[in-house]
């Protein structure tokens, strides 16, 4: 045992406490601003509709339009492999995975667009497309045919379009807690952000609905669309988009990047604009670094380059779409917009190759830290932290399988879950 150490102290009992005491504002304060991530599921991209062709059957229609895709493009494993650059072992699992994920859930986050993809129209149209969208999406969530995610982009807070956009607000929900509340797969997304003010000026507007209908106060939350240089660097030199973040009273899910919008605003030419112009990863850089620990999520943006046409010009849209991905998910961007069908296939096919690739180092690094049994590389918590949340997104997508994940580590789901999200409360792990 060797000798007992006498242990010495010089400092009185009370300055510890009297330190604490001074500290206590800022401990709630910590607590506030960053409660770390929320532990709920993120959809991995965002597919946009225009409020007057949305219908009841668009889901399953872009799961069928991207299948028929690959059966014509790329009929089986190897040509699919081929065309994208995925090595031959993972050539089977993530085709079949792809196809499994179009048959079953092929949208994983849907807005109904009443901005830009819808324009402007006469209030009476609108307001019936507005009720309408709020109509089939209650329909969807109880006939089982809804996305995870769901919601409506409505028009900006600027002046002139703020009171379209706040009818339409009030519209969509007042019709859906008609039909029998909202959904808890409900997302807003407010577009064209400039100032902090505009994010006050829309949490007033969720506060009074909840208010009107009886709702807890914060029930309903919503996205914040990065499209100006403004809301990336305001006036006074401060980041903004951190500002937002915080005038939205911890409403805000998500900071999602609008790709043309703020390429344009920064001037750059229409040929060069997307999400992987360095204007584009400034962007989402200062994006990432704000929401950090906020529990707010970044999104990536999307490209306009649509996989349609000949084989071969199907095959190029593909390739570049499958490489921003990639480039995206290595950037720790694990959301995106996709703007056609088309791009559905590649979309999966390149999440799902990023979680298959890095499934055994990622469990094997985990397994290791869990038993305290070293290896080549020594984790931290934080990097046991990063592991469960990359195992428990690829889980949640499709890429992985839960049983797979648990033979490979040990762990159960709730485990990844303690891991992953200290807001789930202290950490057990147990047997699976």
């Amino acid at each position: 045992m060797g000798q007992q150490e006498k242990v010495a102290t010089s400092l009185a009992g009370t300055v510890s406490e009297e330190i604490s005491a001074s500290l206590t504002a800022i401990d709630a304060e910590l607590a506030r601003r960053y409660p770390g991530d929320p532990g709920t599921r993120q959809p991995v991209h965002t597919v946009y509709v225009p409020g007057d062709v949305f219908e009841p059957g668009t889901l399953r229609s872009w799961g069928d339009q991207a299948l028929a895709a690959l059966d014509e493009h790329a009929p089986d494993a190897a040509s699919f492999a081929a065309v994208l650059g995925i090595p031959e072992e993972l050539a089977g699992p993530v085709h079949d995975r792809v196809r499994a994920k179009l048959e079953r859930e092929p949208v994983e986050d849907l807005r109904i667009d009443f901005e830009d993809g819808y324009g402007p129209r006469p209030d009476a149209e609108e307001d019936e497309a507005a009720a309408r969208a709020a109509r089939l999406v209650s329909e969807a969530y109880a006939n089982g045919t809804a996305a995870p995610y769901m919601g409506i982009r409505m028009k900006c807070m600027e002046a002139g379009v703020r009171d379209r956009g706040i009818r339409t607000t009030d519209v969509f929900l007042t019709g859906l807690m008609e039909a029998g509340g909202l959904p808890e797969g409900l997302v807003l997304t407010l577009p064209k952000v400039t100032y902090p003010e505009q994010v006050t000026a829309f949490v007033q507007l969720l506060e009074a609905f909840e208010k009107a209908h009886g709702l807890d106060a914060g029930r309903i939350g919503f996205e914040i669309q990065i499209e100006t240089s403004q809301s990336i660097l305001a006036a006074d030199g401060t980041a903004a988009v951190a500002r937002m973040i915080d005038a939205a009273q911890g409403r805000a899910t998500g900071l999602h990047y609008g790709t043309f919008d703020y390429s344009a605003c920064v001037g750059v030419s229409a040929a060069y604009q997307a999400s992987d112009h360095p204007a584009a990863d400034h962007a989402k850089a200062v994006m990432q670094v704000a929401a950090a620990g906020t529990g707010v999520r970044v999104s990536d943006g999307s490209t306009n380059v649509l996989p349609v046409g000949p084989t071969a010009q199907v095959h190029e849209a593909w390739r570049l779409h499958y490489g921003l991905t990639r480039r995206a998910l290595a950037r720790a961007y694990y959301q995106g917009w996709d703007m056609h069908p088309g791009h559905l296939p590649t979309r999966y096919a390149a999440v799902y190759a990023f979680y298959r690739e890095g499934l055994e180092p990622a469990a094997a690094r985990l397994a290791a830290y869990v038993a305290k049994a070293g290896g080549d590389v020594m984790d931290e918590p934080a990097t046991a932290k990063a592991l469960s949340g990359y195992l428990l997104r690829g889980i949640d997508c499709g890429a992985l399988d839960t049983a797979e994940v648990a033979r490979l580590t040990g762990l159960t789901r709730a485990d990844l879950d303690a891991f992953a999200s200290p807001r789930r409360g202290d950490l057990t792990v147990t047997a699976p």
